[in-house]
């Protein structure tokens, strides 16, 4: 945990809900965190060719050596920082490794769904790696690949796995799950990356997704049939 106050979000897996864990303060950040705290907010803003090592040990009172006794340079902090993202969506958001709830009806799909949606499109770190992301996709093989798992493959491997387990149940319509995963979260990260640039239109975005959530329920419920 790297900030002195937030508020964190945790997702439940043994019922498929997301946490408010409420304000957490801690007594006292190490250099490190500090560092990191401020490189996710200058890369986030002006991406990682744009902020130097100076810039980053000036925002946090330091000389620029004196940034060396805690990274080897620039690259180690980045490498940092994209851990500590990786961290957050694991930890948060789960993966086809770590998928421990399963939903027993279409119901407490779309419930689960829309609380990793108001986790991602809300939680102010994780709105800052998707910029970061964003920005050095197209510079940085490693944020390249993270940025088609976040959006892609991971999730389409998670919810693929999903379906599956619900197809068991006999909860979902038999099909290849993972053409109905990408059929699932296509609209979804289509709305969201709207939201980035527009943030004013997260209203009719949200419409949007509740209703392709249950146009999908209405067609792979098995209880249509």
């Amino acid at each position: 945990m790297i900030f002195d106050r937030k508020t964190t979000v945790s997702y439940n897996k043994a019922n498929g809900r997301l946490l408010l864990k409420g304000v957490i303060y801690m007594d006292k950040k190490t250099t490190k965190e500090r560092i990191l705290e401020t490189v996710i907010d200058l890369f986030s803003e002006k991406g990682y060719d744009g902020v130097g090592v100076d810039e980053i040990a000036e925002s946090i009172g330091m000389k620029g050596p004196s940034l060396y006794r805690h990274f080897k340079g620039k690259e180690a902090i980045l490498d940092a920082v994209i851990s500590i993202g990786e961290d957050r969506y694991e930890d948060n958001f789960g993966s086809a490794d770590k998928l421990d709830y399963v939903p027993e009806s279409m119901d407490k799909l779309i419930e689960m769904s829309l609380q990793q949606i108001n986790f991602t499109m809300h939680d102010p770190m994780i709105i800052k790696f998707r910029k970061i992301f964003a920005m050095e996709q197209f510079r940085n093989e490693r944020i390249a690949e993270l940025t088609t798992k976040h959006t892609i493959t991971g999730l389409m491997m998670m919810y693929a796995k999903i379906f599956s387990e619900m197809m068991q149940q006999g909860t979902l319509r038999e099909g290849d799950p993972e053409i109905l995963a990408l059929e699932y979260l296509a609209p979804v990260s289509m709305m969201i990356h709207m939201v980035d640039r527009q943030p004013e239109k997260e209203d009719m975005a949200m419409d949007v997704i509740k209703r392709h959530f249950v146009h999908f329920a209405n067609i792979y419920n098995t209880e249509s049939f």
